[in-house]
């Protein structure tokens, strides 16, 4: 997104009833507006999109950001985070390479948002068989687990407590641009960010517009992911959501509470 960054040659010294004053110049002035945001124009009419929108938020980041010298940890983990976590995207969705290209499991996602303390990550979901959905929800879980396994011990000798889990939440349904298509806002991101931050749990996925009773679901959905009701946040008190058996055991009795048999 752009910064507003003026130079000294954006000011004017001038005297003011025998004060000596420093002025930003009108111009400059009127260049802080809504085109820093970066949405490009504003006026065009949004477009709808049918798509799966995933959450993924750093747990912890916020205390590794307040530890002594941030400006030297900070940059030390965000730049191999994040590109591992573009790399993981593009692997997860590779099913093999050709000669002419490389063949997908599903196509990769369209928009990318990094937010402070995770990513937002669309995927275009018309024309998505129902394996391809369920593709992208097993990649998700597969990158959490990675983080853990794989990106984690990588990071040891060069930055000290770095943030101890990804957390995920995926949900699916319509997103609408906004701008020129530099930005998405729609209830189904709504419900992934809030999905990510359900008690007790780092992975889950909205139940609404997946299909988990067809014959080809693979073992992952099978004999580790569980539906429950649950009250979401600002969405509904009784929300259907997939989460991980291992996780729902592991949680205190009280947090179990809130999960609803259906």
């Amino acid at each position: 997104m752009p910064t507003f960054k003026p130079r000294s040659t954006d000011y004017v010294r001038v005297e003011i009833d025998g004060q000596r004053r420093k002025l930003l110049r009108h111009q400059t002035f009127d260049r802080f507006n809504a085109s820093m945001l970066g949405l490009g124009d504003l006026t065009r009419e949004s477009k709808a999109v049918d798509a799966i929108a995933a959450v993924f938020d750093l747990e912890g980041f916020t205390q590794f950001c307040n530890q002594i010298d941030p400006h030297l940890s900070v940059p030390s983990f965000l730049h191999p985070f994040l590109s591992w976590l573009m790399a993981e995207l593009r692997n997860e969705m590779k099913q093999k390479d050709e000669d002419e290209g490389v063949a997908l499991w599903c196509p990769l996602p369209f928009f990318t948002k990094f937010m402070g303390d995770g990513l937002l990550v669309i995927w275009s979901s018309k024309g998505l068989s129902q394996a391809a959905m369920r593709n992208v929800i097993a990649s998700t879980w597969s990158i959490c687990k990675k983080y853990q396994q794989e990106f984690l011990p990588t990071l040891k000798s060069r930055v000290a407590e770095p943030p101890s889990r990804l957390r995920c939440g995926v949900a699916r349904g319509t997103v609408y641009s906004v701008g020129e298509g530099n930005d998405y806002v729609g209830s189904c991101v709504n419900m992934a960010a809030r999905l990510q931050k359900l008690p007790g749990i780092g992975f889950a996925f909205n139940r609404r517009g997946f299909d988990l009773e067809d014959d080809r679901t693979t073992s992952f959905f099978t004999d580790h992911i569980i539906t429950r009701e649950i009250s979401v946040r600002g969405i509904g008190e009784n929300e259907l959501v997939c989460i991980l058996r291992s996780e729902y055991e592991k949680m205190k009795s009280a947090d179990k509470k809130l999960y609803r048999e259906v």
